[in-house]
């Protein structure tokens, strides 16, 4: 992926996560003032974002090691 991709890729994520922290979390008790839902959705965006990092570096490692085989 180009980096103007993973880019707007985040970016659409994130403000669909943000709309549903917003909308969802009330229907459990919880109703998140507008800053909270953002906060929240930060830190899934930055698990997601280390989540997808771990996976491609461990998947491109493997590729590299049976490449040097």
């Amino acid at each position: 992926m180009t980096a103007i991709e993973t880019s707007i890729s985040t970016a659409l994520g994130f403000a669909v996560s943000w709309a549903l922290t917003f909308h969802v979390l009330p229907l459990w008790g919880f109703a998140p003032s507008h800053g909270q839902a953002m906060q929240i959705t930060a830190v899934y965006t930055a698990a997601s974002f280390a989540r997808g990092f771990a996976v491609r570096a461990f998947f491109k490692s493997l590729y590299d090691r049976r490449k040097l085989s």
